[in-house]
């Protein structure tokens, strides 16, 4: 399984400075379709004259007789096998192999007749069998899941390497054991949520929170016609009338045909796609952000070009690139029935690509597309055949994820070695050429290519020095965001960074884009609206919002607006829906922690007081591993006046995890606030050593430090923080501040001159010019 996540399930995530952990699993390409006419023996239906009932799952064989080409495509598929009961004929690992080992943990497999069984440490620390029930995947590696009490199917940590054929460990030499939160046995590793919606067709994981079980629900294994196309009774009935009604959805909710390359692209990235549930499955006849949050191009995720770093699958690369707004979907180059290229090689590519400057559909716009031979060593510099020849090798370069799994970059990027080196982002050219020095292949690329340049428009620089907090970063946002032409995922992710580079005109940007046709866009200006705009500024932009068409701006301007004071939803007439909305999307998740901690956070806000604790209790029941549920737990208690207790909670969780940083610097304010000075600092600064990079941790030690009589060790831990890190605005007005009641002006005046040079129209800035 890939590595560390970032948090779900459903964003807007209220514990937005702690980070959490979650678990997503190799998910196979969408589309795919199943077999067998039994319906041709049917009766004829005739065209219905009202309008037709809602359509119903049928059984996954009704579509063999029409379209036996399509079937047989599937038959082949790693769709169809994506998930199946094990068995001597699915289970492809050896059982008799000996054991696995790590630096913490051994796996021992054992077969027995058709049963399969692995050995090894549970939950409680005690090793003990588990019986295999399902394989997942089928090459280049396959999974294996077992199931556990209430109805919970975990992933095993051993994988079997296809190729190979050898075991081999998902997480390899990192020392997970069974008080790690990516412990097979744990939250973060349940198929039930995390993985078999993909693995599967009409998949509902049905957790019932009064018993804490699930029910999980599927109507077929692996991924058949339904999964992409909806529920088939009305196509079924559809395709028997005489003639057949030419109907534009063929009898479906949607038409994957429809003009425009959205309805596929968005159906594909359901699974195909780094993105957080919004609620207990999905619609088909919905729009992808009704029923997910996909993912930006955050620093952990992707590189600072946009191209892939931590698994983000396809959606997110593909929505970046020239191809995705020229109109290309996903089937113009895969065959969505069995999963493989329509053409191998370069064949693919040429389709468009080549001297004729003709493209395979009359949709795809052509503008800007130059008719050339693409497949020739004068484009591409290497011997023909050779890897260097590949269009792959140069425009979708990849990486391995879940050890053995290579996924291409779908963003179709150009590469870029100076700018590489200059940004610190990888390169195709840099890449491969490792035994050259890297200027060397800098000068071979611009002898071969002279007239190239960078083809983001200045992304990736103005991404970099909002980042690094270079000088012009916060023009160089400004510049970007009003970009017409900049895909909407970038301006999302420019977006998250503009508080740092306040400015009347950086209010302005975000109030334009709360308007932007882009669901992304929408939602992360409303995200940073709070940072940039007075509450009435904020609350008269989201009452718009809360009516938006799509249900994740919904959602996250209803959480936002719900943060304000209730003056300013009060009265709205659209407020009781919106709010009920987000609260519906929660209890729909009620078997993660994450979204338990986020009800608990509507219930105080919204003074539903006596819920609050009954919640953070159950969240961390859920999932103990999951932090913040415990440091707002501990919170809250020492907020009802049980302060002894919430600094025992702290300090024993502290002892249990002495890794996890939340716990000492949460003790540290509750001891703060106890009056405990000498205590406080000490949790503080080991909440600091934990995460030294950590600018919240860091920025309430300077206080803490500060207030106690200690400045000159205040403003050297500043110092030391605002060198390393120019960007974290308010690190250096704290610094500014210290320095001035300490008497040195001029230290002070410096930093002031360069949050100048970082962004003129810093209101600070103007302010402290003034002093």
């Amino acid at each position: 399984m890939p590595k560390r996540q970032p948090p779900g399930p459903t964003p807007p995530t209220p514990s937005r400075n702690l980070q959490n952990l979650w678990l997503s699993i190799s998910l196979l390409l969408l589309a795919g379709v199943a077999a067998a006419a039994w319906w041709w023996t049917q009766p004829v239906i005739r065209a219905p004259s009202a309008a037709p009932a809602p359509a119903h799952w049928v059984a996954e064989n009704s579509c063999q007789g029409c379209h036996t080409a399509q079937f047989q495509d599937w038959q082949k598929s790693h769709h169809r096998l994506a998930m199946q009961v094990a068995s001597s004929q699915t289970v492809q690992g050896d059982f008799t192999a000996p054991p696995l080992r790590n630096e913490v943990d051994s796996i021992s497999f054992l077969q027995k007749g058709d049963e399969f069984w692995v050995n090894t440490t549970g939950a409680d620390g005690k090793t003990a069998d588990f019986k295999v029930a399902y394989t997942f995947g089928f090459e280049p590696l396959q999974q294996y899941l077992v199931e556990l009490p209430g109805g919970r199917l975990q992933a095993l940590p051993a994988a079997w390497d296809v190729e190979k054929k050898a075991w081999f460990h998902l997480y390899p030499e990192q020392g997970i054991d069974y008080h790690d939160p990516l412990h097979w046995s744990g939250a973060q590793q349940n198929a039930n949520f995390m993985c078999i919606e993909c693995h599967t067709t009409g998949y509902q994981r049905r957790f019932d929170p009064a018993k804490q079980v699930f029910d999980s629900h599927w109507q077929a294994l692996g991924v058949g016609c339904q999964a992409c196309h909806g529920p088939a009774s009305n196509h079924l009935q559809w395709a028997r009338q005489e003639p057949p009604a030419n109907t534009a959805g063929y009898g479906f909710e949607v038409s994957l045909r429809e003009a425009g390359n959205q309805r596929e692209v968005q159906t594909c990235a359901r699974c195909h796609s780094r993105r957080a549930a919004l609620d207990d499955g999905y619609q088909h006849k919905h729009t992808l952000l009704d029923d997910y949050r996909p993912s930006t191009l955050s620093p952990v995720l992707n590189e600072i070009d946009g191209k892939i770093k931590e698994e983000v699958f396809e959606y997110g690369s593909f929505v970046q690139s020239r191809m995705h707004a020229a109109g290309v979907r996903c089937s113009d180059c895969h065959n969505p029935h069995s999963g493989q290229l329509r053409i191998s090689g370069n064949g693919v590519c040429s389709q468009c690509h080549h001297p004729g400057g003709t493209v395979i559909r009359a949709e795809i716009q052509v503008g800007g597309l130059k008719a050339a031979d693409y497949d020739s060593p004068e484009h591409h510099g290497h011997p023909q055949g050779s890897t260097g020849a590949q269009c792959t090798s140069c425009h979708m370069p990849g990486k391995f994820y879940m050890v053995n799994d290579f996924r291409h970059d779908h963003s179709f990027s150009v590469p870029n070695p100076a700018q590489a080196l200059e940004l610190q982002h990888t390169d195709a050219c840099l890449g491969c050429h490792r035994d050259k020095a890297p200027e060397q292949v800098v000068e071979q690329f611009k002898a071969w290519y002279p007239q190239a340049s960078a083809r983001d428009g200045g992304y990736a620089l103005a991404l970099h020095k909002a980042r690094k907090g270079l000088p012009g970063a916060g023009e160089a946002l400004l510049t970007q965001l009003a970009r017409p032409d900049l895909p909407a995922i970038r301006k999302a992710t420019l977006l998250a960074e503009l508080p740092a580079y306040p400015s009347p005109l950086a209010q302005q940007a975000v109030l334009r884009l709360l308007q932007h046709p882009a669901p992304a866009v929408r939602i992360a200006s409303l995200e940073v609206l709070p940072d940039l705009a007075s509450p009435q500024l904020q609350a008269q932009a989201l009452a718009v919002l809360l009516r938006d068409p799509t249900r994740a701006v919904r959602l996250a301007a209803a959480w936002q607006l719900v943060q304000l004071p209730v003056e300013f939803h009060q009265g709205l007439a659209s407020w009781p829906a919106a709010i009920a909305e987000y609260e519906q999307a929660q209890e729909s998740q009620r078997d993660r922690a994450e979204a338990l901690v986020n009800l608990a956070m509507l219930y105080q806000l919204s003074n539903r007081t006596a819920q609050v604790e009954p919640t953070l209790r159950a969240a961390v029941q859920r999932d103990p591993h999951f932090h913040p549920a415990t440091v707002l737990l501990a919170q809250w208690r020492e907020q009802q006046g049980a302060s002894t207790e919430a600094l025992q909670m702290l300090r024993d969780n502290s002892a249990r995890y002495p890794k996890e940083a939340s716990y000492p610097h949460a003790l540290g304010l509750t001891l703060v606030r106890q009056g405990q000075h000498t205590q406080a600092l000490e949790a503080l600064r080991k909440a600091h050593q934990l995460q030294p990079d950590n600018h919240d941790y860091l920025y309430v030690l300077a206080i803490a430090l500060h207030d106690t009589g200690q400045p000159a060790e205040a403003i050297a831990l500043l110092h030391q923080q605002v060198e390393a890190h120019p960007e974290q605005r308010r690190l250096r007005l704290a610094l500014i501040d210290y320095l001035l009641q300490a008497g040195q002006s001029q230290q002070a005046r410096e930093l002031v001159e360069q949050l100048g040079q970082l962004n003129p129209g810093d209101p600070s800035f103007a302010q402290q010019a003034r002093r």
